[in-house]
């Protein structure tokens, strides 16, 4: 008798412990892809709406879109903090070297909260927004879609410093984005799968033009590029220009999300190191992942559509947590 009144003890015990680390460590399972469903049904219609408004004159604005959402989970996880401008109390991520002259489309962000505000006034996070700003960009622009979890809640402060340390370098090798990725949780898969973004959108010479004359302080180029695009990159690109000047991330399909991205790597013609290392770092797992993907585009669309979800799964913040933002800006009441 007193081993069996023992027995249910210890089970209660058990499970109260495990409540309680559940309450303490929100996991991405308290995301759901029917958060929204009563309480602001149209919201990726309104999403896709405005972004499609901006495409009409902004070709560039779903792969800058997708970035948001990159560069935010990437930083204490998906909770909009990157949208945060500067305040008495908050410096931006913004301003990180990473995002500075570099991130855009805030104000896209701006005109979907508004509509989502006017159908449902305080429901919807900034944090979700851009997770559905995300995967409506990757549609419109020809690429996959996938079932976005949502649920995300909205961060009370931003971490400049954390946006300089924790955001991949284009000029990153592939050793330091392996680690930085396996930091958030994300594996080798995803960091060729989702380093596939690149198969639209722009990046300024600044951000490659080392790779062009003085790669690794040689005072050569890098070996990695391919002669004729090392010579239309340095046309574009003159040494001591401008550093400002957009180059396309993929010289083939400039704004549509398909797998060309792994195919340019194959040729030599990843435009940022951390593309190119993808493939040329000798004896790397990623090469494989690289030739798959660019024989089955399918494959690679399967990969991204999971690889999304796993990156959106990055520590949010859920339940009492943090809070809904009304302007996506600013901390509610500041």
């Amino acid at each position: 008798m007193m081993v069996r009144s023992h027995a249910p003890s210890s089970l209660m015990g058990i499970a109260v412990f495990a409540a309680l680390l559940f309450l303490l460590h929100p996991s991405s399972a308290q995301l759901s892809s029917n958060f929204y469903a009563t309480s602001c049904p149209n919201v990726s219609n309104i999403v896709q709406t405005v972004i499609q408004q901006a495409l009409q004159s902004d070709p560039r604005i779903t792969a800058s879109l997708l970035r948001l959402h990159f560069h935010d989970c990437f930083v204490d996880g998906c909770d909009g903090s990157l949208l945060l401008d500067n305040s008495a109390n908050i410096s931006s991520e913004k301003d990180a070297a990473p995002n500075t002259n570099s991130t855009r489309g805030f104000d896209v962000v701006d005109n979907i909260k508004s509509a989502i505000e006017s159908s449902c006034p305080g429901t919807v996070s900034c944090a979700d927004i851009l997770a559905l700003g995300a995967q409506a960009s990757v549609v419109l622009s020809g690429g996959p879609s996938w079932t976005v979890l949502l649920g995300r809640r909205d961060s009370l402060t931003a971490n400049q410093a954390g946006a300089n340390t924790s955001i991949p370098s284009p000029f990153g090798s592939l050793a330091n984005l392996t680690s930085q990725f396996a930091a958030v949780g994300l594996d080798t898969n995803d960091l060729v799968t989702l380093s596939g973004a690149h198969t639209f959108g722009r990046a300024q010479c600044r951000t490659f033009s080392p790779r062009l004359y003085n790669f690794n302080a040689s005072g050569s180029p890098d070996p990695t590029i391919s002669p004729s695009y090392l010579t239309t990159l340095q046309q574009l690109c003159p040494q001591n220009g401008s550093g400002s000047v957009l180059a396309n991330l993929d010289p083939t399909t400039v704004d549509t999300f398909d797998n060309n991205y792994y195919a340019n790597l194959q040729n030599n013609q990843g435009l940022l190191q951390s593309d190119q290392e993808l493939f040329s770092t000798s004896g790397a797992a990623t090469i494989s992942i690289v030739n798959s993907f660019s024989g089955n585009q399918s494959a690679f669309f399967q990969s991204f559509a999971q690889s999304m979800i796993n990156m959106g799964n990055i520590s949010p913040l859920t339940g009492s947590s943090g809070e809904i933002r009304s302007n996506c800006r600013k901390v509610n009441g500041s």
